[in-house]
């Protein structure tokens, strides 16, 4: 299954989140998020503090273990989500 993912710093963690990340690698990011969530995208707006991510993963436990490492910083909300070709074989049946 596909999810996005999107997030809001808490205002007061801005400064230290983003330095945080910035110093993460490719690697340390696929530590966090564990073998079984893979990222499609994230994209990121820094000076609000939000931004975006699609990932996919078997399960929103696989997800939710990777989100836990940031929800004490950011407010996040997720959603199951279809990509083109899926959402059209879903929507083929409707009247």
């Amino acid at each position: 299954m596909k999810f996005m993912i999107s997030w809001k710093i808490h205002e007061d963690k801005k400064h230290e989140v983003q330095k945080t990340f910035s110093a993460m690698t490719p690697e340390d990011d696929a530590a966090q998020m564990g073998p079984s969530v893979t990222q499609i995208g994230r994209w990121h707006e820094p000076v609000s503090g939000t931004g975006v991510a699609i990932v996919e993963a078997a399960s929103m436990d696989a997800v939710t273990a990777f989100l836990l490492n940031w929800n004490h910083v950011c407010d996040i909300e997720v959603s199951p989500v279809l990509d083109d070709a899926e959402t059209r074989a879903v929507t083929q049946s409707l009247p």
